[in-house]
């Protein structure tokens, strides 16, 4: 990816993260990029390309700090999920972008596919590590809460309703199995 499609990308989400995908502006997003609408039109050819390529950089970003350390199976499990919540101003961008992106799929349908895939993606890694930890285990079933769990406790720690050590050990607590 050239070095401009790039900084674009990061200015999409950082604009997603503070004014929502409704605040979402073409305009606004050259201005943060640096670069003209006319630019951004080129590299994403409308408002829908934009919020795809924005999904899949979120995706991209978010693997760079999840990615399962070295180690045994629940090793890995427990740093790929608390790599989701950490007090690092990139994972709270990723994090706060990638909840509005979800929640804006409600109403973007050409999202949904995208945002089914990544979301399949994570959950098959997790089952993975899950069934490696208790082949006794319905991995995907656990895989599937244990997603859920992390993006609900996320958005709460994002909003205020929840601390970042108690989302933490919350988190830590359902890795008991």
């Amino acid at each position: 990816m050239s070095e401009r499609r790039t900084q674009m990308l990061e200015a999409a989400v950082r604009v997603i993260a503070q004014d929502g995908v409704r605040g979402l502006r073409v305009e606004k997003l050259a201005a943060e990029a640096g670069v003209s609408t006319a630019l951004i039109y080129y590299h994403f050819k409308d408002r829908a390309g934009i919020l795809r390529a924005a999904l899949e950089h979120v995706n991209h970003r978010a693997r760079l700090y999840t990615e399962p350390a070295e180690g045994d199976p629940r090793t890995q499990l427990r740093e790929m999920l608390l790599g989701e919540l950490q007090d690092s101003p990139q994972v709270r961008e990723t994090s706060v972008a990638w909840g509005e992106l979800r929640a804006s799929a409600v109403f973007h349908e050409e999202l949904r596919e995208p945002l089914a895939e990544a979301t399949s993606a994570w959950r098959d890694d997790v089952a993975a590590l899950v069934g490696e930890i208790d082949p006794e285990l319905d991995a995907d079933a656990v895989a599937e809460r244990l997603t859920a769990l992390v993006e609900g406790l996320s958005v709460r720690w994002h909003s205020g309703t929840l601390s970042l050590g108690r989302a933490r050990e919350l988190l830590e607590g359902a890795l008991t199995f």
